[in-house]
This record gives structure tokens, C-alpha cells and sequence, in this order.
């Protein structure tokens, strides 16, 4: 799907604020054609798309453990769009041993990012957790994943638009389960709407290509004009106001 930046409308003249806002949207998307890559697929030559930059990306493995992982280890699986995206607020969390980004919930074995991007699959691009229950609890997994979308969007995720951009919690127990059930209820209530996450039972999860993995340490300037350019951090702040997820 062909990006596109949210742009809201305003009164009769722009304040000064918005104005030095677009200006930046403008700066960041003239970046975006020389140097950026996308989540989602482009359609023009001033877009590239993840594929693009490969040959460029170092190789590293599909998880980044931080420690020897113990026997009681568990996974959470998340979609929030965008992957690069939902990797960095989850790698900070005490207890968090590692995040992979990859592919879930489709009806093809062993997809590639160019298969799934396409919308095909019925995959989502998606994120899995591993963790250790006794330093962090599912329930701050999941009040970290929502305060990192848009749960109100049914189309996707901020600029990513398509069905493998939507947002949806995997579950691999009934404990999960009724945890996530239970905060997509105070979630809707808390923003005084029905929420459009799905919950849905954990299906094979696919590690995405090497050169997704951890993008934002291995491309820290494009993964950030890609953020910036993408609205997810503007959308954020007015879907939760001051519970909005803080990034650098």
C-alpha cells in the first residue's frame, strides 16, 4: 500500500505551531526519497521499499537476547502495524528478553516479506515477545502494546493501510486470552469507543528476513524519519494524550 501522512484539517489559519509541523513533514518526506524505506510496499520511484536496502543491512539474528534465557520462559505475539515500530518500546522492559519481528496469522507456510506486503497471505506483520514472568507481567506487555497504536484504526496502522498492517493480540493461553479480553474492555472505555485490535489464538509466527531485525539500532536515522514521516508518534499523542508512549 502507497504511504500515506495523516494530515488533519484546522481552522480558517494555520498557527504557527502547525505550520513549523508541516514544514518538517516536508523536510522529512524530501529525506524520504533519497534515503528512507517503508513498511509498507511503494509505488513510485521516490519510495523504496525494505527489500531495497538488504544488500545494505547488516546480518543478525532473528532475536536479540539480552541474557541467558531460563526455563520459564514465555512469548506474547503482537500486531501493531508496522514491526520496525513495535520493537523498541518492548526491548526496554526489564524482563524482556528478546523481540522478533515476522509474520502470523496467515494460511501460507514460511512467507516472505514481499508475499505478506501484498496482503495475500492473510498474514499480519507482527512481533513476538520473549520473556521471563517473574521481572515482567503479561498485563504490562499489553499496557505497553496499546499505548503503541491506534486501536480505534480498522484499516491498518497509521500511514500502513491493508489487512497485514492491522492491529491484534496472539494468544497462547486461556490466561492471555482473558487478560486481553479484559483490557480491550477498559481500552474502549478508557477512550470512550469500540476498539478495532483483534484477539485471536496464537498461529505459527514466522521470523521476518534478517535486515528487519532490529532496525531501528542497525538504521537509526532512516527507522526515524520512516516514524516520523509515518504520523505514529503525532497519531499517538492524540489517540492517549499524556499516556501517550514516549520516544526518542
Amino acid at each position: 500500500m502507497t504511504k500515506l501522512i495523516r494530515q488533519q484539517s484546522i481552522g480558517i489559519q494555520l498557527p504557527v505551531r502547525a505550520i513549523a509541523h508541516k514544514l518538517l513533514v516536508g523536510i522529512s518526506l524530501f529525506v524520504l526519497g533519497f534515503t528512507t524505506v517503508a513498511c509498507s510496499p511503494a509505488d513510485s520511484a521516490a519510495q523504496v521499499t525494505k527489500e531495497s536496502v538488504s544488500t545494505e543491512s547488516v546480518a543478525i539474528s532473528a532475536t536479540t537476547t539480552k541474557e541467558v534465557l531460563p526455563e520459564t520462559i514465555e512469548t506474547a505475539t503482537f500486531a501493531g502495524g508496522c514491526f520496525w515500530c513495535m520493537e523498541p518500546p518492548f526491548d526496554a522492559l526489564p524482563g524482556v528478553l528478546s523481540t522478533t519481528s515476522g509474520y502470523t496469522g496467515g494460511q501460507v507456510a514460511n512467507p516472505t516479506y514481499t508475499q505478506v506486503s501484498n496482503g495475500n497471505t492473510g498474514h499480519f506483520e507482527a512481533m513476538q515477545v520473549t520473556y521471563d514472568p517473574s521481572q515482567v507481567a503479561y498485563e504490562t506487555l499489553l499496557d505497553t502494546f496499546w499505548h503503541n497504536i491506534d486501536p480505534l484504526d480498522n484499516q491498518g496502522q497509521f500511514c500502513d493501510k491493508g489487512s497485514q498492517y492491522r492491529s491484534a493480540i496472539f494468544y497462547d493461553t486461556t490466561e492471555q486470552q482473558q487478560l486481553a479480553e479484559a483490557a480491550k474492555q477498559t481500552v474502549a472505555s478508557q477512550l470512550g469507543s469500540s476498539v478495532a485490535t483483534e484477539i485471536l489464538p496464537a498461529a505459527p509466527f514466522y521470523p521476518a528476513e534478517d535486515y528487519h531485525q532490529d532496525y531501528y539500532q542497525t538504521h537509526p536515522v532512516r527507522y526515524r524519519v520512516y516514524r516520523f514521516g509515518c504520523g505514529r508518534d503525532q497519531r499517538l499523542s492524540e489517540v492517549w494524550g499524556e499516556d501517550a508512549a514516549a520516544h526518542d
